[in-house]
């Protein structure tokens, strides 16, 4: 795995400390092992969903956990006794997984469903009021009379 220096960028900038750990995590996450498959979706202008292949898992298996700007998906499956089968070819991964993904700001899980295998994580963009952009009305000084 390649690593990255950021010292010259420290020198030359202030508060952006958040984006370099944001870029380590990104280049750190790259060289995992993909599992398990997912998409990001675009579900309207402030609206997306994350739909995660998770043959298998049962929805007491599965974790969502937001903390701040990271949201965390687990997967831990249940090995008990009943469990011996013997398999002859086995294609359908059940391992344990862990899967970090990096939220813009004001970004919220809205809601989280297992279906047909597929985990469907709703993301909401809320932008609070004091943050979108307003209108800044100009008022014309009225003209001053000039006299003397």
């Amino acid at each position: 795995m390649r690593t990255f220096d950021y010292s010259p960028f420290y020198r030359a900038t202030v508060g952006f400390d958040r984006v370099f750990d944001l870029l380590d995590s990104v280049v750190s996450q790259a060289g995992s092992n993909g599992y398990p498959p997912y998409n990001i979706e675009r579900a309207g202008d402030n609206a997306y969903r994350i739909v995660m292949a998770v043959a298998g898992f049962s929805e007491a298996e599965l974790n969502v956990t937001q903390k701040e700007t990271e949201l965390l998906v687990t997967g831990q499956t249940k090995q008990n006794g009943e469990d011996q089968k013997q398999y002859l070819y086995r294609g359908i991964a059940g391992r344990n997984f862990e899967r970090r993904f990096q939220l813009a700001e004001h970004v919220k899980v809205a809601g989280a469903k297992l279906a047909n295998g597929l985990l469907t994580i709703e993301l909401q963009r809320e932008i609070p009021e004091e943050k979108k952009p307003r209108a800044i009305q100009i008022e014309a000084e009225a003209a001053k009379a000039l006299t003397h």
